[in-house]
């Protein structure tokens, strides 16, 4: 096992319209990781993943056979002013070699690239997202610091936790919400000293955002008992 692990190696490059072939796997992955982890926004449909790539707003991961391993895409919200990297996925069979690490690095320089000035965010359940996310200099925030773009909260809409998400205001859902700013000043003490200690204490947080998870849901299925016995 470790002699092939060794063998494999990956590529990741900007995503065109001469990897279309791949969409429909790639949509149907998203689909099933977002079902295995019962939450996330689960559809995305090979179209929109098509249109991703002729814009040039996605990386894709490939073997050296050019076998599909992995992608990510680039959306912007409120007129460029926001960028989220959507749709981290990695193929099953590629998911223990620090894959997924490497992706969201290209796609957040890709971000950069492409949109110099606007403030990338990321909305996640997972504590490697959230890890990921810090070594690139995200810090968690509340969702009010977040884009108001009607149109990124639509896409919510696939989520299971929608009704949560609205049953909050759009204040609060089980994912945590983190963005990095380009233009906050680079030796802001605070800000470097909240980036470090997430980073010491990830564990703690992703004990914390399991916590989270299991009140919210509790209390949205007390809801929805409550509610049967009045139907």
């Amino acid at each position: 096992m470790q002699s092939i692990m060794e063998d494999i190696s990956f590529k990741i490059i900007v995503a065109d319209s001469s990897h279309k072939g791949f969409t429909t796997i790639i949509a149907n992955e998203m689909e099933n990781s977002a079902k295995a982890r019962g939450t996330g926004i689960a559809k995305r449909s090979p179209a929109y993943l098509e249109t991703k790539m002729e814009e040039g707003k996605a990386v894709i991961a490939l073997t050296s056979d050019g076998t599909w391993a992995g992608f990510c895409y680039i959306e912007a919200w409120g007129h460029g002013k926001f960028v989220a990297n959507s749709g981290l996925i990695v193929s099953p069979e590629f998911r223990k070699y620090g894959l997924a690490r490497k992706i969201k690095r290209e796609i957040f320089k890709l971000s950069r690239k492409k949109y110099p000035e606007s403030k990338i965010f990321g909305l996640t359940t997972g504590a490697a997202v959230m890890k990921i996310n810090s070594e690139l200099g995200y810090i968690p925030v509340s969702y009010s610091d977040l884009t108001d773009d009607e149109e990124f909260w639509k896409g919510c809409r696939s989520c299971v936790n929608y009704e949560i998400l609205m049953s909050k205001n759009r204040q609060n859902c089980l994912c945590t919400a983190m963005l990095y700013d380009p233009n906050a000043k680079r030796n802001n003490t605070e800000d470097l000293a909240l980036r470090d200690d997430f980073k010491k204490e990830i564990k703690l947080f992703d004990r914390w955002v399991r916590l989270k998870k299991y009140v919210m849901l509790k209390l949205n299925k007390s809801k929805d008992s409550i509610i049967s016995i009045f139907l």
